[in-house]
């Protein structure tokens, strides 16, 4: 029982937080607040910024919304910022719907709602380049969430998020939402460096328990032995896994244990069968399981009967989750009710009334729809923008119960289910099959258990052959990664910082990035191994030191004496096989020859000449046989003895002419006939240089008989300090190499990109400094990776002579990325114009890259053709069907790059001093992308 004090100081408490803005915002909704909510929104009440990681599902969007409804409040602008456009779509919607349409905007690369409101939701790059560009949007802003802030990891597009970290001004108060990293606390040290007073709260909870399974046949065993969830598996934010903290369940054991006892059987015990070779294509032998794995349809099926639906099941492939609807389509699943059906179609043919019937048959819309009435569906980026957002829709409102989905629908979008099941633990990356990690694992599987409605959430892995139910379960356990920076200076960021603060300050910013912070962090303790190693080294310098003479001295030359001798042994096998091969490129047709070795071995006379990579000339010898020598039938460079005239008409198949050849190579052999001029030169170089690293040795080993430490009694003790030291001193070294190379690691690359500016013009170097030029005064408002390339060719004319259809068609060359198997041969263009243009920007790109790699920068990418046919035939009206014929791609694709190249022609719209006339074309381009499929979203405006 509490004391009237205590009664009386939460009775205080309660008054003064019944008079917060926080109080307020509690009231609107329909849920209490976790402490890691509450916590957090008190921190940004106290005019903190915050860093909140938390797990998928967890809640930490809460904390985003407060600011928006304080921003409101205070009568300030909110800015909603999101990595992917859809997510973005999603967050529009919902905030739309508490705050009003006329108060909530959306600004993406192509779609512009309400720009002027006082909340508006965007893409991070599109809040980067306001930044930029100085936009009066930025005034009175009060607030930024950046949601999914993990992103800046992202390889290709992380560094956005620390642009805009860094240049947002000191005023705004800061919302970082991110999934839960293990080094939380050295990101919220960075922000609290560049953003000032920043709190960090991390919460590892799940407010749904989350149960892990695996599904062996169709039958669903715990992963765990006893009842573990997600919380417990790994206490206390603990990253070794769960194999040392829980047992992994026996019954899974033994089946392991079972399967691989059986693939020894099936094999033999070898790795690779009764012939010791691999049967199947990944380099190893097929897997053999006693288990008969359920199809897609009846893990389906299972998880209906066990009341786990609604899922999500990810398929790392979209042909894949393709093929399961159409899998569970001929297996006759339905997983709805009538009346779910009649609201299912009554809510596709409603969103889909506008689109024409013959983009229908292309969008595969009959099988997708009929999928969707029976409750299951695909998501992945090859679909129709349109399309996911219906899934999504049905998805939320429990009418659709299954969705096999790809890895994207994890990144953000709000798609919670019961039950989430990954069909593989591996995938490929675009380049290889890689396991999934354990970040990824817990992203997939954060989707299960949705807040209010489930009371737990199951992740469910489906049994391979080759399952180890230990690495599962350390899948399981470890939830946690390192949030590291892939923050670069690109030209568009570097010309940007130079306009705005001049060189020197621009440099002194970019050290402020993230990644060199973490650089800087991991320097400390480097330097810091550095100091303790030097004094070791004075420790051997003292231990070695001989009254004699320079001791140090002495040991430098045994050491050289060493690593002469080992070279030469090394080297030696090496140089006389280059030797060899070098030997056999030079010989000619007559040259007479020795073989020492293999079958030609004795004297041949050769009649090809062979220059590849892997010389194997051919010779006839004394035998009147027709063979080819190679390096293997030598042993060092082969002599050239003399030379015979092989007469113009000798065939190799005819005996007589053989006979003839063979007798003119034995008298040519008595009478001592000379080879020919300069055909002795390898061998001769090969001698020379075995005898210059002979003389070389014999030169180190004088010295060293010569020195006064040679006749110490205590040599060899001395010499084993010597080594010590040696050794030490060049790992020292190492690491004094990898402090220079991590220090300014950031300003070091600004400078270099600084050079390739410069190089082009786009700098002005004078007496006062560096200042930028009109055509870099362009390249500030041109943003995407080919950045530079793209202000080049502007430079150039190469989108002068084009008319609106060919300006789109060229549009792709320089932001469309093909996949691998796409490339091929280089396509004729549509039109004389299009060709010249992509001349040109080939030309500029191939000078281009040859200019980075000087300057040691990652070369730009490569322009791609395989867009320009399907978009100049989309630009001149042409049907959805009749733009993607002949090609592979899907219409989603064809829908994300389209929005993508009206990104690209916007920002060139709005190049200062552009051609009035480029301008307008550019304009009528996005006119003529932006119809059809193209324009359709459910996003009203």
């Amino acid at each position: 029982m509490s004391t009237p004090a205590e009664r009386y100081a939460a009775a205080k408490a309660r008054t003064e937080h019944s008079r917060t803005q926080l109080s307020h915002f509690e009231q609107t909704l329909d849920f209490e607040l976790d402490p890691f909510q509450r916590e957090a929104c008190t921190a940004l009440e106290a005019g903190r910024g915050v860093l909140v990681a938390a797990p998928t599902g967890a809640g930490k969007t809460v904390v985003g919304e407060f600011a928006v409804f304080m921003a409101l409040q205070n009568g300030l602008k909110a800015f909603y910022t999101t990595p992917i456009k859809a997510l973005s779509n999603q967050k529009y919607s919902e905030l739309a719907a508490v705050h009003g349409n006329d108060r909530v905007g959306l600004l993406t690369g192509d779609t512009n709602i309400n720009a002027d409101a006082d909340v508006i939701v965007m893409t991070t790059e599109v809040l980067r380049n306001m930044l930029y560009a100085n936009s009066d949007a930025l005034d009175n802003l009060g607030y930024v969430v950046m949601d999914e802030v993990h992103y800046l990891a992202d390889r290709f597009r992380g560094a956005v998020w620390e642009e805009v970290i860094i240049h947002l001004p000191t005023e705004v108060r800061l919302v970082s939402l991110s999934a839960t990293v293990s080094n939380a606390e050295e990101f919220g040290a960075w922000l609290d460096t560049v953003r000032g007073d920043t709190d960090v709260v991390v919460s590892e909870h799940r407010p749904v328990p989350l149960w892990q399974h695996v599904m062996v046949g169709q039958s669903l065993i715990d992963l765990f032995a006893g009842d573990v969830a997600f919380d417990e598996a790994a206490p206390d934010g603990a990253g070794s896994g769960a194999r040392n903290q829980y047992d992994v369940n026996p019954e899974l054991l033994e089946l392991a244990s079972n399967e691989i006892r059986l693939n020894q059987r099936a094999n033999w015990g070898g790795p690779g069968g009764r012939r010791g070779k691999p049967r199947n294509g990944r380099g190893g032998p097929p897997q053999t399981t006693a288990v008969r794995r359920a199809t897609r349809p009846q893990v389906i099926s299972a998880l209906d009967r066990s009341d786990l639906l609604p899922a999500i099941t990810f398929i790392f492939s979209r042909a894949g989750c393709e093929a399961a609807v159409t899998q569970c389509l001929h297996a006759g699943l339905w997983l709805t009710t009538e009346e779910e059906r009649d609201e299912i179609s009554e809510t596709i043919d409603e969103a889909t009334m506008d689109i024409p019937r013959d983009d229908l048959e292309i969008l595969g819309f009959w099988t997708w729809r009929e999928g969707l009435i029976r409750g299951f569906t695909a998501h992945h980026a090859g679909m129709l923008p349109t399309f996911k957002e219906i899934v999504e829709r049905l998805f939320a409102a429990g009418l659709v119960k299954a969705v096999f989905a790809t890895e994207t629908l994890a990144l953000g979008v709000n798609m919670p289910a019961r039950t989430v099941v990954l069909e593989k633990l591996d995938k490929f990356n675009g380049e290889a099959h890689v396991d999934v990690t354990a970040g990824e694992y817990t992203q997939l599987t954060g989707r299960a258990g949705r807040r209010g409605i489930d009371v737990e959430g199951h992740a469910v892995v489906l049994w391979q052959p080759g399952t180890d139910p230990g690495a599962v379960a350390g899948l399981a356990s470890r939830r946690t990664y390192p949030l590291n920076s892939s923050f670069r200076p690109t030209y568009n960021m570097s010309i940007n910082l130079m306009a705005q603060f001049g060189q020197e300050r621009s440099r002194e910013i970019l050290e402020t990035s993230f990644a060199q912070f973490q650089a800087d962090r991991s320097v400390v303790g480097l330097a810091k191994q550095v100091r303790s190693r030097e004094e070791s080294l004075k420790g051997y310098e003292r231990s070695m030191t001989c009254h004699l003479g320079d001791f140090r001295e002495y040991a430098n030359l045994r050491r050289e004496l060493s690593e002469l001798e080992s070279r030469a042994s090394r080297d030696r096998s090496r140089t006389l096989r280059s030797a060899a091969e070098s030997s056999l490129e030079s010989l000619r047709p007559g040259d007479v020859i020795d073989v020492p070795g293999g079958r030609s071995q004795g004297y041949a006379v050769v009649l090809d000449s062979d220059t590849s990579r892997e010389p194997r000339p051919t010779v006839l010898t004394l035998e009147t046989q027709i063979r080819r020598v190679g390096v293997q039938d030598l042993d060092g460079p082969v002599e050239v003895l003399s030379r015979i005239r092989i007469p113009k008409h000798f065939s190799a198949r005819s005996p007589k002419d053989r006979r003839d050849l063979t007798s003119s190579l034995r008298n040519a052999l008595q009478e001592k006939r000379p080879p020919r001029r300069g055909a002795d030169r390898v061998a001769a170089g090969y001698s020379a240089s075995a005898a210059e690293e002979e003389r070389a040795i014999t030169e180190v080993r004088r010295r060293l008989r010569a020195h006064p430490c040679h006749g110490c009694s205590e040599r060899e003790q001395h010499a084993r300090w010597a080594e010590r030291w040696f050794k030490l001193r060049r790992e020292t070294d190492q690491l004094g190499g990898q402090i220079r190379g991590r220090t300014n690691t950031i300003a070091k690359t600004f400078d270099r990109v600084s050079e390739v500016l410069g190089h082009y013009g786009y700098l002005e170097y004078t007496d006062d400094g560096v200042s930028v030029s009109a055509a870099g005064q362009k390249l500030r408002r041109i943003y995407g990776e080919k950045d530079l390339l793209i202000a080049l060719c502007v430079e150039e004319g190469a989108f002068s002579d084009l008319d609106a259809a060919e300006l789109a068609a060229v549009a792709t060359v320089l932001v469309y990325q093909a996949k691998r198997e796409e490339r091929g041969v280089r396509p004729v263009m549509p039109s004389v114009s299009l060709e010249g243009s992509v001349e040109t920007i080939i030309r500029q790109w191939s000078q281009l890259n040859d200019v980075e790699e000087q300057h040691r920068l990652p070369v730009t990418g490569e322009p791609e053709l395989s867009l320009v046919w399907p978009m100049f035939k989309w630009a001149q009206g042409r049907s959805l069907q009749a733009a993607l014929s002949g090609t592979e791609l899907a219409a989603g694709d064809f829908v994300r790059w389209s929005k993508q190249v009206i990104d690209l022609l916007d920002q060139l719209a709005k190049v200062p001093d552009l051609p009035g006339s480029l301008q307008q074309t550019c304009i009528r381009a996005i006119r003529l992308i932006r119809r059809g499929v193209v324009a359709y979203s459910n996003i009203s405006e």
